[in-house]
Parts: structure tokens; C-alpha cells; sequence
């Protein structure tokens, strides 16, 4: 089995089907992006929605957000989910160095990421890639 990457193109049903099986494995409380969410995403120039497949199928996506601000140009990995089906089978670790070799291609100075402590295997993951621990706070604000 071999993995194929792509950024998406278009909004399809395809799509929005994989987001409603994947985003239940990533979080519990975030229901999956309809249709016209998943068309924002896709056309937004802001962000590309990678695509993991394996065999044709949708395995995996990641969403990379590239944006200028006064210090340079920076990039967000956000959202990463791979099917329970294909973990283990590099799937993760060929979708962050994809959007690492796009975030770098638009003229980005770094990556950023987070993630939850108890997803280990992602954590060994990210640090395996050459993600590093940043010394700093994360803050939200609930809207």
C-alpha cells in the first residue's frame, strides 16, 4: 500500500464524507465541517487542506494555515487526524512533512503545531519530525 499526498482542490462530497468519519477521532466535541465550511476551507487562500489516501481512499488530512505578519511569514499545522485503519503506516509523519515542504515553499520562517499530551504517539511523532517544545504559554479565549 502506498500513501498519495495532495492538496485539495475542490470542496466534494468525498471530502466532507472523510472529514465526518476522521474529525469523531480527532475530538469528541467539534462536530465535522459541512459542506460550505469545507468549501471555505478549500478555496480560502490562507490554508490548504492536505490529503492523505491509501489505495484511493481518504486516510488522513492536516490543515496548513499560512499567514504574513510584521516579523515574517509563519505557518500553522492544525487538525491533523489519521484513520484509526491506517496508523502506523507513516501516514502522519508524510502528511507534516508535506505541509513542511509547502509552509516552506510559501516563504514561511516557521511551524507551528500543538498538541495534547495524551496523544503520545503524536507527540513522539512531531518530535521525531524535528518539531521542538516551545517555552512559552498558550492562551485561549472562549467565544
Amino acid at each position: 500500500m502506498s500513501v498519495t499526498l495532495e492538496i485539495a482542490a475542490v470542496a466534494d462530497q468525498e471530502l466532507v464524507d472523510a472529514f465526518a468519519h476522521l474529525i469523531p477521532q480527532l475530538s469528541r466535541s467539534s462536530p465535522p465541517p459541512t459542506l460550505a465550511e469545507v468549501r471555505e476551507m478549500v478555496e480560502s487562500p490562507a490554508s490548504d487542506v492536505l490529503v492523505a489516501r491509501l489505495d484511493g481512499k481518504i486516510v488522513g488530512t492536516l490543515t496548513l494555515v499560512v499567514f504574513r505578519i510584521p516579523t515574517g511569514v509563519r505557518a500553522w499545522i492544525e487538525d491533523v487526524v489519521v484513520d484509526d485503519s491506517a496508523r502506523g503506516q507513516s501516514v502522519g509523519d508524510q502528511l507534516n512533512r508535506f505541509a513542511i515542504d509547502i509552509a516552506e515553499g510559501k516563504g514561511a520562517k516557521t511551524v507551528d503545531l500543538t498538541s495534547r499530551p495524551s496523544r503520545e504517539a503524536a507527540n513522539r511523532l512531531y518530535q521525531r519530525i524535528g518539531f521542538m517544545p516551545r517555552e512559552t504559554n498558550v492562551y485561549r479565549f472562549d467565544l
